[in-house]
């Protein structure tokens, strides 16, 4: 068995895999949802493109709830702090995810063009939302949440879903959009024929560079304007998981600091975002790859900053859940690692499958036949 560090950091790890396939999985499909009214112009164009995502979306969401179940069963502190701090804009995510499988049903009901431009409408909604959310969520996470914890130790949460909305956080926001934007037109330039896909390659090109833009910013903020913490003692990586046995130091530019200490370059995300801005108009499996290369360098440049933190708090820094005071038991740990040895391959194994029988592109002709379903 695995010492206790060594488990944390392993969990540690494997959330952000979870993640990571959640924002390469899902991450298309939500960026598809959020473009595909602007490359596809006509409603047989633009079945055309939902009909890229329609028989995955489903599958594809796996990832977000093993990531959930992941947090709640290896983070409870975690789970509780962030579940009940941020309930409401949790519910407006999930108001926005549920909107995706009610727009695939009702789209095709009715043929009447106000019908289907409404869930148009709420398709649109249902990718662009979640994407920049899931964004402004990571942004927070550099500026801290206010949360504390009272005399029973339990997670008080002082802020107001309003007070999310600060400007790091949006800038981090349309980092997110702009990633997954790019990410589902890539995705789009692959799996569907002309001329949706010479449409879908100019708006992963634009997605790129908003997104290089936005990634470039952001690291310069953090540099100069952010004011990050460091754990200054307490907090043992062996020790029992107490949000309060800790101190931290606030300093200006101390989420940068990581990168130099562990030895890890921040370009990584960069470079993938611009590989797939020349690749993705001749090479568009190329695309894909690189384009999911970027959302891996981007959680896992986000991920660095931020550790041993995991949720740092405003209010009180010396609260902040962290890798070490956050995490179930030793034995849970490793119950739990035995779970996803076992399952997590199948997951891999199923989806390449599904993806390997539903290979090919998707063209105006194929769609022949068939005005009313999908």
């Amino acid at each position: 068995m695995l010492d206790y560090q060594a488990l944390r950091i392993l969990w540690w790890l494997l959330l952000g895999a979870l993640l990571i396939g959640f924002a390469v999985m899902d991450g298309f499909d939500l960026g598809v949802g959020a473009i595909f009214r602007f490359i596809g112009r006509t409603d047989a164009e633009r079945r055309v493109v939902l009909e890229s995502i329609e028989p995955v979306w489903e599958g594809n969401q796996v990832w977000f709830i093993v990531g959930g179940g992941a947090v709640f069963a290896a983070w409870p502190l975690l789970y509780a702090a962030s579940f009940s701090g941020l309930y409401l804009a949790m519910l407006l995510i999930l108001a926005a995810l549920i909107l995706r499988p009610v727009g695939f049903f009702y789209r095709n009901r009715l043929q009447d063009p106000r019908w289907r431009s409404l869930w148009d409408g709420a398709l649109l909604i249902g990718g662009a939302v979640p994407a920049l959310l899931f964004g402004v969520a990571f942004g927070n996470l550099f500026l801290g949440l206010p949360f504390h914890y009272d005399a029973l130790e339990r997670p008080i949460y002082t802020g107001e879903f309003l007070g999310l909305l600060r400007p790091f956080a949006l800038l981090a926001g349309l980092v997110s959009l702009s990633m997954l934007v790019m990410h589902g037109a890539v995705y789009a330039a692959l799996k569907v024929g002309e001329p949706m896909a010479a449409r879908a390659a100019r708006a992963a090109r634009i997605g790129a560079l908003v997104y290089a833009v936005g990634f470039i910013g952001a690291g310069v903020w953090l540099a100069g304007g952010v004011t990050g913490q460091r754990i200054v003692s307490g907090a043992s990586p062996f020790g029992p998981s107490d949000p309060l046995d800790k101190s931290v130091l606030v300093m200006p530019g101390a989420w940068l600091q990581n990168f130099a200490a562990h030895g890890v370059v921040p370009a990584v995300a960069l470079a993938g975002a611009l590989a797939a801005a020349l690749l993705v108009r001749r090479r568009a499996g190329l695309a894909f790859i690189a384009s999911a290369l970027t959302q891996a360098g981007t959680i896992l440049t986000g991920a660095v900053a931020l550790f041993p933190f995991l949720m740092p708090s405003s209010t009180d820094p010396d609260e902040g859940l962290t890798v070490w005071n956050a995490s179930s038991s030793a034995h849970t740990l490793n119950v739990m690692l035995i779970a996803v040895i076992v399952f997590l391959p199948l997951v891999i194994a199923y989806t390449a499958w599904v993806f390997h029988v539903l290979k090919g592109r998707i063209s105006l002709s194929e769609l022949g036949g068939h005005e009313d379903s999908y």
